[in-house]
Formats: C-alpha cells, structure tokens, sequence
C-alpha cells in the first residue's frame, strides 16, 4: 500500500516532519490520518462522497 497511517492521540495528529518524504500528502477524513509520498510526475485524485474520503488515486506518468 502507497499511504501509511499516521498517529492521532486525542483529537491530536502527531507527526515528526523530519520523518516525512520532502514532498507529500496528509489527508484526513474520520478521525484517520494518512500520508503518502508524491510521485515525481503525476496527478493525484481524492475520490470523496457524502464528504468522506473513499479513495485516492494516482495517474502517473513519465517525461519523454
């Protein structure tokens, strides 16, 4: 799996920014948290509904 789970304590997220990817995605929805490394060359998609987050998709490519 791409997204891993971050920590929420609380109510609170706790991160450690110096363990995180240099560019990323934290996305949020029922109280989880999720983070993900972006690709170098790609669109990300957040699918939601009934504002949920159900899915994230990623359409990656490569310059020629």
């Amino acid at each position: 799996m791409r997204m891993q789970e971050i920590k929420v304590c609380n109510g609170k997220l706790v991160v450690d920014i110096m363990e995180l990817p240099t560019n990323c995605v934290i996305v949020l929805s029922k109280g989880k948290a999720k983070v993900s490394e972006l690709p170098a060359f790609a669109e990300t998609k957040i699918i939601t509904h009934q504002g949920e987050v159900k899915r994230v998709k990623w359409d990656e490519g490569e310059e020629f």
